[in-house]
């Protein structure tokens, strides 16, 4: 049996998708999991896993655009825990309209629109991470990781990514790179993922790589994270991403 110690780990838009898989797959490993959505009463998979784990995952509501929301979730965790070893800010949105075709065309643009999607891309992973440092500070090897995109990449956009999701990633990605100086001398590491092209409400149907092949090979990616790779931007093989 493996000496590994027990994590404890917060995932951040655990109601489905990726989220929901990094809750499942953590739990086979025996950790202890918070797993946080927007309504736990409509997140069935999520309530069923909360049934057959009670004592090593607890659900918290947190929608992580809404500060009063965030430091309540924090609240819940820090009377169940005293520390956290992995942050997995997973929560997005592609569009204010869902996981469709967001409409984003020249003449349509809208403020509130971007506003929306880059609050709670690239802004809530930060306030998140803000509101738990104290906990992260008190874990073993504690890490921060972000999930990404490809479109948050600034080379790879030579045909038109969408704006607004497009833009929030890229963002993402600089918010986390400025954190990484910080996190480090805290002791955190914080780097950032990109899933791939993954088969969820939000990647469609046609999508080549399932839920479970992308977490499996970002888990191992944040197995392997040390304080050299804080601030780096990595694929879910393992590779860098470009920027």
């Amino acid at each position: 049996m493996s000496a590994r110690r027990t994590r404890r780990v917060l995932v951040t838009g655990a109601g489905r998708g990726l989220g929901l898989e990094f809750t499942r797959r953590y739990l086979q490993r025996g950790d202890r999991v918070f797993a946080t959505c927007r309504a736990p009463s409509r997140a069935r998979d999520l309530e069923a896993l909360a049934a057959a784990h009670p004592q090593r995952l607890t659900v918290v509501a947190l929608d992580v655009a809404d500060p009063d929301s965030i430091r309540r979730a924090h609240a819940a965790v820090r009377r169940r825990t005293e520390a956290l070893d992995l942050l997995i800010n997973n929560a997005g949105v592609y569009s204010r309209h869902g996981s469709t075709d967001p409409i984003e065309r020249l003449g349509t643009l809208r403020f509130d629109d971007a506003l929306h999607v880059l609050r709670t891309n690239a802004l809530a992973p930060l306030m998140v991470t803000q509101q738990c440092l104290d906990l992260l500070e008190a874990g073993r090897r504690p890490r921060v990781v972000a999930i990404s995109s490809e479109y948050g990449s600034v080379s790879e956009n030579t045909d038109g990514f969408p704006y607004y999701y497009a833009a929030s990633k890229a963002a993402l990605n600089m918010l986390m790179r400025s954190l990484a100086p910080e996190a480090r001398r805290r002791g955190i590491v914080a780097a950032i993922l990109d899933p791939g092209w993954v088969r969820t409400d939000m990647g469609g149907p046609q999508a080549p790589l399932t839920p479970a092949r992308s977490v499996s090979g970002m888990m191992t990616v944040i197995d392997g994270l040390s304080a050299r790779d804080s601030g780096r931007f990595y694929t879910w093989e393992g590779t860098a991403a470009p920027w």
